[in-house]
């Protein structure tokens, strides 16, 4: 087992997988002051967007399921996730962000990870 992860079973098993996955997805994926990297968390309940500087280390732009302005959106969570691609992709605009390099954080390119990464090209950022 590579990656120094142990093997779990259940759903440890899959936050092993996801952690494994990260891993080989981080040492790949950089962010820099011209293309920060847009990184997504999930989680059964809710879904955090951020737009990071690894050079500096710094936040450019964030958006969450726990903002004020989605938080009580009707809809499932996969039209929160597109809410929270737009809003995050508003704000990384403003702050002079015109490409990101995408970390969907070891989790799998389908559903709200996809549905997050498509509204955000929507409004306007470079993948």
């Amino acid at each position: 087992m590579a990656y120094g992860t142990k093997i779990a079973k259940g759903d440890a098993y899959k936050r092993a997988a996801i952690k494994r996955r990260h891993t080989r997805i981080r040492k790949k994926v950089n962010g820099t002051a011209e293309r920060p990297r847009l990184v997504v968390t999930r989680s059964n309940r809710h879904i955090v967007a951020q737009v990071i500087d690894d050079l500096k280390g710094h936040t450019v732009a964030s958006a969450s399921t726990l903002d004020t302005s989605i938080r009580g959106a009707e809809g499932d969570k996969s039209t929160q996730a597109k809410q929270v691609g737009a809003l995050v992709a508003e704000r990384a605009k403003a702050a002079g962000v015109e490409a990101v390099v995408f970390d969907r954080g070891g989790n799998q390119y389908a559903g709200r990870i996809a549905a997050l990464a498509d509204a955000a090209r929507e409004a306007g950022l470079k993948f």
